[in-house]
């Protein structure tokens, strides 16, 4: 009977333990369901105060255009009067002094018909002269009705059709934006952004990037990136520091940008690649990602080391050069496990680095195989990654290699690849450089955060991943 208890015990306690998880996994979707209903409710009504203020400002515009269009037709209207009237008043002016005239002759003359026979040669001679001056032949001439305007106003009947027809298909109300955030992937001090359409019938001809901190009230939307790329890497982040991002696109043959896709949280752990402060012979920009070579430490050849390990097997870090000095072969850009040797460059145990002549180096010893010069325009890349961990033991310790890596470093178009053998595990990396003579300037590229060098002095920018 014990025996029964205990697996009635055990059976109910696993249905107990079996409802708590289906209880907690429908409470789950009672709060995705809350969230759906809140985005469906907040959406409409962000959607409808957004109808209605365009609207009215259309409204308002429209009714303000059409109060300045029949303005600007009324002064026409005036004008014409105003210029048409003129005329006429003057030869109406013109006929009543000649009406006037006529009177006054018209009393004169029968004052003289009815005067006495000791007056009337007088005044008839005085009457006819009088007469001739007038010149009584002599009418103004008034404009037939065909010679003067007749205002009237017109209108294409054809703008209410087409306004109707704009009207009809101005605006659209979509449930879902044609695109989406796909993925967020930290990197250094950054995070690369994928999206993609989800609406097949969408023909994109760009694209638009904005992201913004989160839980700032104050904070606004920024651009990061429009254009037709599908990804984008945004730099000059904050570990530790929720972004919201959010993405649109431009239709072909349109000006207007579609709806913003649902935001979507992001952040990143990775400290952002910089320069260490402080080494002889190099000053730093406000980040830290653009260090200046200057001349004041000919005498030496100081390495440049990353201020903490932020290179990750991986990754892909590029130096880009855009201006070379004068090389050295003790000239050195790489990677390397610590950052405490005393060495003047990079051509040291364990580390991996290239020259400036393309000589490559492996725990100090030079590569029979050799990559282009590094110049102007060089794109120089490293790529690790795991290949393999030997057991470490009193045996094998003194074989100088318990932790092999798979390195490619790649210059111009040609690369050698090559097994790095290391006498600890790492999963993680500094890199550096060494140069002895000035005349190399750099900068980080943001697109693909790397060292860009410009002509001036040696002036070397953390790269990126």
């Amino acid at each position: 009977m014990s025996v029964e208890v205990d697996v009635l015990l055990q059976e109910a306690k696993e249905s107990i333990e079996a409802a708590q998880n289906y209880r907690s996994e429908l409470q789950q979707r009672l709060h995705g369901l809350n969230q759906a209903r809140k985005q469906i409710r907040g959406s409409s009504g962000q959607a409808r105060e957004t109808l209605r203020k365009h609207f009215a400002e259309l409204q308002a515009a429209a009714t303000r255009l059409l109060a300045e269009r029949l303005a600007n037709l009324l002064t026409e209207v005036d004008t014409i009067e105003a210029d048409s009237i003129k005329p006429l008043d003057d030869c109406q002016s013109l006929i009543e002094h000649g009406v006037g005239q006529a009177d006054e002759l018209l009393r004169e003359g029968e004052a003289a018909l009815r005067c006495g026979l000791g007056e009337k040669e007088d005044k008839l001679g005085s009457f006819t002269k009088k007469a001739m001056h007038i010149q009584l032949d002599s009418l103004p001439e008034v404009p037939a009705l065909v010679d003067v305007p007749c205002v009237s106003a017109q209108f294409d009947d054809s703008l209410l059709s087409l306004l109707r027809d704009r009207v009809a298909r101005h605006g659209a109300v979509s449930s879902h934006p044609p695109v989406q955030i796909e993925e967020l992937q930290e990197r250094p001090g950054s995070i690369l952004v994928r999206w993609c359409k989800v609406d097949e019938d969408f023909a994109a001809a760009d694209y638009r990037l904005q992201y913004r901190r989160s839980g700032s009230g104050g904070s606004q939307y920024e651009d990061a990136y429009i254009g037709r790329e599908s990804e984008f890497l945004v730099l000059h982040l904050d570990p530790h520091t929720d972004y919201l991002f959010r993405v649109c696109a431009r239709g072909e043959g349109r000006t207007e940008w579609s709806p913003w896709s649902i935001p979507q949280t992001g952040y990143t752990t990775l400290a952002p690649h910089e320069w260490r402060s402080g080494t002889e012979g190099y000053i730093l920009s406000s980040r830290k990602n653009i260090a200046l070579r200057n001349d004041s430490s000919q005498s030496r050849c100081p390495v440049l080391y990353s201020k903490a390990p932020t290179y990750f097997c991986g990754q892909t870090l590029t130096f880009k050069i855009s201006a070379s000095g004068q090389m050295d072969r003790r000239d050195s850009l790489g990677v390397c496990i610590d950052s405490e040797s005393e060495e003047e460059s990079l051509q040291r145990d364990q580390a991996v680095c290239i020259s400036t002549n393309g000589a490559v180096f492996v725990n100090g010893k030079e590569m029979t195989n050799q990559l282009p010069a590094v110049t102007v325009g060089s794109a120089v890349t490293f790529d690790m990654e795991v290949v393999s961990l030997f057991p470490i033991s009193n045996n094998n310790t003194s074989e100088g290699g318990n932790f092999k890596l798979r390195v490619t470093i790649g210059s111009g178009n040609r690369e050698v690849v090559f097994d790095w053998l290391v006498d600890q595990p790492v999963d993680c990396l500094f890199f550096g450089c060494s140069f002895v003579h000035s005349g190399w300037k750099g900068e980080a590229v943001k697109k693909l955060q790397t060292a860009d060098l410009h002509q001036g002095m040696k002036n070397l920018s953390a790269p990126g991943t």
